[in-house]
Order: C-alpha cells, then sequence, then structure tokens
C-alpha cells in the first residue's frame, strides 16, 4: 500500500494516507493522480477500512496541478494536442478522483497544512472533515491561469460549505484564505498548530470508531443525499430507511448492550 509519491499507513481499520512529493509540494503529476484514482476505486468495497485521513508530506498539503510536469502532456487539462476529446479525458480524469472520494463510504479527513490550491483545494473540499494547520492558505488558482475558477467539483462543495457570497469572492478572485477565517466561515472544524494535526485528528478517528461500521458508512452516504435532497420528505426517507437498515443487525443489538453495560461496544459490521 505504499509508493514512494502515495503511501498508505494502516492503522487497524484506519488507512493514514501521504502525499509525497514533498519537493513539489504534492503537486499533482500523472502518477498521483493515478494513486488516487486507483486507491478511492478499490476503496469502495473495502470495508476493512473504516476511516481515512488524508495529508501531505514536507510543507504543503497539495499544491495542485504540477504544471511543470503537465506543460507538455497530453494529461494536461485542456491540452491542444489531441483536440478537445482528449483534454475532456484528462479533464475528466482528475475530476473524477472526488467524484470517487463521495462515493467512497468512508469518512475521509483532511489534515491541511501549507498550500491548497487548485486541486489540492478540490481534495480538502470533497472530504468531509477539514483540519487546518496555522500554516493553511487555500485558494481556487485555476482563474490565475486563464481558466474558469470552477473545477473538480470546487464550485459544488464551496457554496455549500461557506455560502454563495464568500465562494463567490474566492472563485471570482482566486484568493487565498487563510487558516483563521477558513475557521471562521466553517470551511474548516478547527485550527492547530501544523505539528499538532495528527494529535487533532486522533479523538475525531476515535470517535468515529465508535460507531457501527453499517451506521457510519450510511451516516456518510445520508448526509451527502441530503444536502441535495428536494425535500424534507426525500431526506426522511432516506433516513428512515437507514435505520431500518441498522436495527436489523447484530451491531444495533450490540450497541444496545453496550450502552446499558457501560462499556465500549464490540462490533462485527454484520
Amino acid at each position: 500500500m505504499t509508493s514512494g509519491i502515495f503511501q498508505v499507513a494502516k492503522d487497524g481499520a484506519v488507512d493514514w494516507v501521504t502525499l509525497n512529493r514533498p519537493e513539489r509540494l504534492n503537486a499533482l503529476n500523472p502518477a498521483l493522480v493515478d494513486e488516487l484514482l486507483d486507491y478511492f476505486h478499490n476503496l469502495y468495497f473495502d470495508h476493512s477500512v473504516r476511516i481515512v485521513v488524508l495529508k501531505g508530506a514536507g510543507r504543503a498539503f497539495c499544491a495542485g496541478l504540477d504544471l511543470k510536469e503537465h506543460a507538455n502532456s497530453n494529461s494536461s487539462p485542456g491540452a491542444n494536442v489531441g483536440g478537445p476529446a482528449e483534454g475532456m479525458r484528462a479533464q475528466r480524469r482528475i475530476a473524477e478522483i472526488v467524484m470517487r472520494m463521495r462515493r467512497a463510504p468512508q469518512p475521509i479527513i483532511s489534515l491541511v497544512h501549507g498550500a491548497a490550491s487548485g486541486g489540492g483545494f478540490a481534495l480538502a473540499l470533497a472530504s468531509d472533515v477539514r483540519i487546518a494547520g496555522q500554516s493553511a492558505r487555500m485558494n481556487a488558482a485555476f482563474i490565475r491561469l486563464g481558466l474558469s475558477a470552477c473545477d473538480i467539483g470546487v464550485s459544488y462543495f464551496l457554496p455549500r460549505l461557506v455560502g454563495v457570497s464568500i465562494a463567490s469572492e474566492l472563485l471570482l478572485t482566486g484568493a487565498f484564505i487563510d487558516a483563521q477565517r477558513a475557521l471562521k466561515v466553517n470551511l474548516v472544524s478547527d485550527v492547530v498548530a501544523d505539528d499538532k494535526l495528527v494529535e487533532r485528528a486522533r479523538p475525531l478517528v476515535e470517535s468515529m470508531l465508535g460507531a457501527s461500521p453499517l451506521g457510519l458508512r450510511l451516516t456518510k452516504e445520508c448526509l451527502n443525499m441530503s444536502v441535495d435532497a428536494g425535500s424534507l420528505e426525500a431526506a426522511v426517507a432516506m433516513e428512515d430507511r437507514n435505520q431500518i437498515l441498522c436495527a436489523q443487525t447484530s451491531d444495533f443489538r450490540e450497541g444496545v448492550r453496550a450502552f446499558l453495560e457501560k462499556r465500549r461496544p464490540v462490533y462485527a459490521d454484520r
């Protein structure tokens, strides 16, 4: 589960994933894009993994697309080589990463420090929980390169997290948002010193592990669907379905017993 540029450290049911191109601020090159696509694709049916923590090595989370490496590559979004069809395939390949992150049943916690620009910003936004280090600086860098700021799911996630006004400001200008303002507008859950990010994530991980595996997966699924639900009735219908599914499991009975016996439940995911 480890390559030179993409590292996965397994700790029980938790995957600690590190983007490992520190000399390039973990910028996305074709090889790293492939690693992310493969990882989140395989994660979909891997119920042995219950939680993912995503972070970057070195001085940054992810500085976006590696423009130097992509400059003369057919895999560069918008590249003229091959025409619009080839450019569209490359564009969709990168965008597929965030769609696979949202489809993954595991909660994803991103630990953001330093630059999280462009594609790195998209990775953070597609996560379920974001914790920022004090050095974190995030922006939709695409618009500063002559492109639209609306890329890799950013125009979908950002207004849902911070509202249309702040999203418009950030997307139309490409301006950076620092850690403290990100906390103020609810873009991140907390801000800590950079060297305390992992320590801050551990209580969240432990709390999530206290949920039943099915309950945790269905909670992420229902929350995602409820954000886009067309009505209260649609959201409640999903909630009702999930509760009845969970109530049929041995884990529900174990959860009730553990609560009454004042102990930590031992779930079997069935």
